[in-house]
């Protein structure tokens, strides 16, 4: 069924592959990433760990670690952040955001597990955490969350999924109208299990204060990757819908084309506010532990480099942004906001720690390590793909069309 452009799935046709399966240069460059991925994956799943990485036991944590779970986790924080402004803050004006942010965040923390099995030496054991539970692990704590919120994600998420296979399996229906009815909760709870884990991966490295650089160290960590996730995940509404304007548009409907600048400029405004106030949180947490002198060393020179021009800037453009209701200027300051999120991140798992060691024996990521970070993050982009192509996500579905959902 074809709706103003847009190509619904019927009950005789339920999958639109034809985008996926043509032969564009983009689809042949995903074959081949994917490709590659599944053979490296093979060789660390036979061979062991240590055949695809450079981690030693001075560097347990590396690129997988920095990139997949802290970066992933993070950059997911579009679908709290969403939620909680549409369905607990009462800004309906952000509904047709809701269902690509909760996909993003979705697909985000379940590739974050799929990467946590490559990092782990028996990925088999993942589940054994809830066997046998180590309750006083900041760990454990990260683990519990995360699994919940993904369960949570899931929930929210099936909405879509329901609505797109209802027509082939009407029981479908029954479930959907529930899952509507708990939205509310299911946000209050997503939130909840949010403020906990993201705050807690900064919580993993308050045990290593003489392998983190002092300007990164801080015993205030936690607070810092929690309003830094807020800002990441109001940058990565914007930022995941320059890529779909740019890629899907066509699945767009009249109601996400109209809302998509209003959700721009507002998501723009509130993380001009939250990169500011990170900006002066770091900045007076520098002075208090007594950082200053660090500011006139190579490190502190890096560490002004990634407060002023990736956390300063975006804020500022930001909000001359929001300001002017210049669009696309926000658009371009997201991509500057999530590279600033990313550095980070490597900046406390990879860059500036273990800062003391001789440059030789300094970590860096191997080849194939870097592969397979691609190679999940293909797969994130394949799905979601797939998913905006056969599911009611940048659209409402014209059988469920003005319900409040």
């Amino acid at each position: 069924m074809d709706t103003h452009g847009i190509i619904i799935p019927t009950k005789d046709k339920l999958f639109n592959l034809e985008p996926l399966l043509s032969r564009t240069p983009g689809n042949i460059l995903t074959w081949i990433i994917l490709a590659v991925g599944f053979v490296i994956t093979v060789i660390r799943f036979t061979v062991g760990i240590g055949s695809v990485t450079n981690l030693t036991e001075a560097q347990p944590w590396g690129l997988w670690i920095g990139f997949d779970l802290l970066c992933g986790v993070c950059l997911a924080a579009g679908g709290y952040f969403t939620t909680v402004a549409c369905y607990v803050m009462g800004m309906k004006h952000f509904h047709s955001a809701v269902r690509p942010a909760v996909t993003t965040a979705f697909l985000g923390y379940a590739f974050v597990v799929v990467a946590l099995l490559y990092d782990l030496g028996h990925p088999l054991r993942l589940p054994y955490m809830f066997f046998f539970p180590g309750t006083t692990s900041v760990l454990f704590e990260v683990g519990l969350c995360v699994a919940t919120y993904l369960t949570v994600l899931f929930i929210e998420f099936s909405v879509a999924p329901m609505e797109w296979l209802a027509q082939k399996f009407p029981w479908l229906l029954t479930c959907r109208k529930i899952v509507i009815r708990v939205t509310i909760l299911l946000t209050i709870f997503g939130v909840t299990l949010s403020t906990l884990h993201q705050s807690s991966l900064g919580s993993l490295y308050l045990i290593a204060p003489g392998k983190l650089h002092p300007l990164w160290y801080s015993p205030f960590m936690p607070m810092f990757f929690f309003v830094s996730s807020m800002a990441a995940g109001a940058s990565m509404v914007i930022f995941e819908g320059l890529f779909a304007h740019k890629g899907v548009h066509q699945y767009m409907d009249a109601t996400h084309l109209r809302e998509a600048d209003g959700v721009v400029l507002s998501f723009a405004r509130a993380a001009s506010f939250i990169l500011f106030a990170y900006f002066m949180l770091k900045f007076i947490d520098m002075l208090v532990q007594a950082n200053l002198p660090w500011l006139g060393t190579g490190w502190g020179a890096w560490w002004m480099v990634e407060m002023f021009g990736f956390v300063l800037l975006p804020a500022l453009l930001y909000a001359k942004g929001a300001r002017d209701g210049n669009v696309g200027l926000c658009r371009l300051t997201s991509v500057l906001a999530v590279a600033g999120i990313v550095l980070n991140r490597f900046n406390v798992s990879m860059i500036a720690f273990n800062w003391q060691l001789p440059s030789a024996e300094r970590y860096f990521p191997s080849i194939w390590e870097i592969c397979i970070s691609i190679f999940v993050v293909t797969m994130i982009v394949t799905a979601y793909r797939f998913i905006v192509y056969n599911m009611p996500v940048l659209y409402e579905h014209p059988d469920f069309k003005g319900e409040e959902h």
